[in-house]
């Protein structure tokens, strides 16, 4: 009767073992995923769009991966009012560019299109693209836009990418012309610089930049 009591104090405390091993594990994993779901919560990021000629493909696809990871989109242009894209597409532009608060926000990322050109000469958006790198936030660009990255002089002897044909080579040059190690791949990432070369790199593109910003890159 002894030996089977000492068995049966045995298994008893052996459960309880278990059961709080069990808790705690649990309560671990929730504590990740919380800090996970946390870390997606505060993440603001503004798209850039140019107010006529927007790639239409580039910031639909883009935008659908950073809102299905939680993010909150701020859509900013030149011009207020509604920017339409080179398909036809109307977005509402919600801030212009001249009222980005970089402190403010945790991204910054250049839709292209054949618009885009109209940021490409802009000392203003320099300024915001040089402040964005300073403030270590995330900086993205998509098309033809990684060349107004390249004019700001942030991607000064790093690696980078764009979009170009078998007729047109300027945008390379003008990668080149700016001391950037241009890469033939659809996206390219630099520590917090992502550059994609067109449409069907959008959903990659949405993918490297929410990768960065939750800290899985």
């Amino acid at each position: 009767m002894a030996m089977k009591k000492k068995y049966l104090i045995i298994i008893f405390f052996f459960l309880i073992a278990v059961f709080f091993s069990g808790c705690l594990k649990k309560e671990n994993n929730q504590e990740k995923y919380m800090s996970f779901e946390e870390k997606l919560e505060i993440k603001k990021i503004v798209l850039v769009l140019a107010h006529q000629g927007f790639q239409d493909f580039e910031y639909q696809e883009t935008r659908k991966v950073l809102e299905e990871a939680g993010m909150e989109i701020i859509i900013v242009s030149s011009l207020m009012g509604k920017a339409k894209g080179k398909l036809g597409l109307e977005v509402a532009v919600e801030k212009l560019i001249s009222e980005i608060n970089v402190s403010e926000i945790d991204a910054l990322i250049f839709i292209g299109g054949p618009g885009a050109v109209e940021y490409l000469e802009d000392s203003s958006v320099y300024q915001l693209i040089q402040k964005t790198i300073n403030e270590d936030k995330v900086l993205g660009a998509i098309c033809i836009a990684p060349a107004i990255l390249a004019k700001s002089g942030v991607l000064k002897g790093k690696n980078a990418t764009i979009w170009s044909s078998s007729i047109d080579q300027e945008p390379i040059e003008i990668l080149k012309e700016n001391q950037v190690e241009y890469l033939n791949q659809n996206v390219v990432v630099d520590g917090k610089i992502i550059t994609a070369n067109g449409p069907l790199a959008s959903l990659e593109f949405g993918q490297k930049i929410v990768q960065i910003l939750i800290g899985l890159e």
